[in-house]
């Protein structure tokens, strides 16, 4: 099993973008890649826990979701919450996956 937890939208440079959606992307991106170095891939994630900081975003940060895991439907819940430790970050996304069992 693994589990990506924590993981914000922050970009390689630092730099955060405005828009939840783009951070929620950025997140999913990052997740990606710690489960392929690990050795599994999208189709492998069993759960997926979403935080929002203003639950208008929730719509922008589900079609990430669903651009992120296509055909995969994992479990996922979207929680709004008061907020994150940068005010920057609206979104914070952790990931459980197992290898092997996915398409």
């Amino acid at each position: 099993m693994i589990a990506v937890s924590g993981t914000i939208g922050v970009e390689a440079d630092g730099s955060v973008k405005e828009d939840a959606g783009a951070q929620a992307d950025r997140c999913f991106d990052l997740i990606r890649q710690h489960i392929e170095q690990l050795g599994g891939h999208m189709g492998d994630v069993v759960r997926i826990r979403m935080f929002v900081t203003d639950i208008k975003d929730a719509d922008a940060v589900s079609a990430a979701f669903s651009r992120a895991l296509k055909a995969t439907r994992p479990t996922g819940t979207l929680v709004a919450i008061a907020g994150l430790y940068d005010p920057r970050w609206k979104v914070e996304i952790e990931a459980d996956a197992v290898i092997g069992s996915g398409q």
